[in-house]
């Protein structure tokens, strides 16, 4: 058994029966669609906090990034992981074809790997969805 799975695999879908495939298929789309958008609303909303605290201090906020060592840690395992986010995103997009796919690094600059990671995804879903329109239900 392969540990890479699609949807209806881990879904359970008989195979053949594409009407509930493509509704996972959206379904997933969406959730990546959704969690894109809390991505970017749940960091900004700190990020506003501490900016309307302490204004625009770029210095200042990177500084705080590494204020303590549980700050410091999680700091730097975010943005190694938001570069290997990159190269693989990079790579795996050459190899796909997918346009647009450089979204994810402004997103990853001015967000963070919470809004870059699942943008990415829904790109790959979307550019499925484009690739196979009759794979992709009416309407969604």
């Amino acid at each position: 058994m392969t540990a890479h799975r699609s949807v209806s695999q881990l879904l359970d879908v008989p195979k053949g029966t594409n009407q509930c495939r493509r509704h996972a298929d959206v379904s997933l789309r969406n959730f990546y669609l959704i969690m894109s958008v809390a991505g970017t609303v749940i960091p900004w909303a700190f990020f506003a906090s501490f900016f309307a605290s302490h204004g625009p201090n770029l210095p200042f906020f990177i500084a705080n990034l590494f204020a303590n060592g549980a700050a410091g840690g999680f700091s730097i395992d975010v943005m190694i992981s938001i570069a290997v986010f990159w190269i693989w995103s990079f790579a795996d997009a050459g190899k796909n074809h997918l346009r647009r796919w450089w979204l994810v690094i402004p997103a990853g600059f001015f967000v963070g790997l919470s809004l870059a990671m699942p943008l990415y995804f829904y790109l790959q879903a979307a550019a499925r969805d484009k690739e196979n329109p009759s794979a992709a239900p009416a309407g969604g």
